[in-house]
């Protein structure tokens, strides 16, 4: 006969849960294709939703973005007035189209207006980007788009193979940051990866001494990387007192399997 578990035990565990639960939190960026040729026309589709990308859930209420754009031939253009609002398990999330006008490197680009996470009792502002190929050109993969907190990517994060490894440097205010945590997690579309164990949902790797860090993703599909970094200041939480914040410079990357 089982005993019967101590009551404290099954509280530590669900505080444990709750906890890890909370901690990986993604916002998505996807478009519908990361190279556009001429046969796929000049329109793109894009996904915008705030969820844990592995376990496909659950998804986060997001605000108006503060910013939705697009960096291409040096130049950056406003896509707000392209967002469509949509519901998601209840909660809003956007679709975006729009049409791609000159040949090069796409700089998709978001910062979502600040979540506020009461397991964690912090603001969570994670400002996103993903490379789109269109027509050739491949000029301007690498160029920073600006924010606070960036990942500079040091692989053409398009074009990937699976098997691919993935390098970057994590940036915070133009500096690389050493030693940072990446958190690396796949988009698992319709939940055909089974997960064994918990441990297996968020991968977690460190930068160097320079900010670098690398990771070789083993299946194909979209692959996000989250570069955390602590705000500088504490901003009001929803009942008006003071909480931290949490900064994340976040790409995602295709890989497509080689048959």
């Amino acid at each position: 006969m089982r005993r019967k578990r101590p009551i404290l035990w099954v509280a530590a565990v669900l505080v444990a849960v709750s906890g890890s639960a909370a901690w990986a939190h993604f916002q998505v960026l996807l478009p519908a294709r990361d190279v556009v040729s001429s046969q796929d026309g000049r329109t793109l589709d894009l996904s915008i939703l705030f969820t844990h990308p592995m376990e496909q859930g659950p998804v986060m209420e997001m605000g108006p973005p503060r910013q939705f754009g697009v960096l291409a031939g040096g130049t950056k253009q406003d896509l707000r007035s392209t967002l469509k609002p949509i519901r998601i398990e209840g909660k809003a999330a956007y679709q975006a189209t729009v049409r791609l006008m000159r040949p090069g490197d796409h700089i998709f680009y978001i910062e979502p207006a600040p979540y506020y996470e009461p397991a964690e009792k912090k603001m969570i502002i994670h400002y996103t980007k993903v490379v789109v190929d269109f027509l050739g050109g491949e000029s301007a993969w690498g160029q920073p788009v600006g924010f606070p907190v960036e990942i500079e990517p040091l692989v053409r994060p398009f074009g990937l193979w699976t098997g691919n490894q993935f390098r970057g440097i994590v940036r915070h205010n133009g500096q690389p940051v050493p030693f940072a945590t990446v958190e690396v997690e796949y988009y698992n579309e319709g939940g055909r990866v089974q997960i064994p164990n918990d441990a297996l949902v968020t991968q977690v790797v460190k930068a160097d001494a320079q900010g670098v860090f690398s990771y070789t993703m083993p299946k194909a599909g979209w692959w996000g990387f989250a570069a955390l970094v602590d705000g500088e200041e504490r901003v009001d939480g929803p009942d008006g007192e003071p909480v931290d914040v949490e900064l994340g410079g976040l790409i995602w990357v295709k890989t497509v399997d080689m048959e």
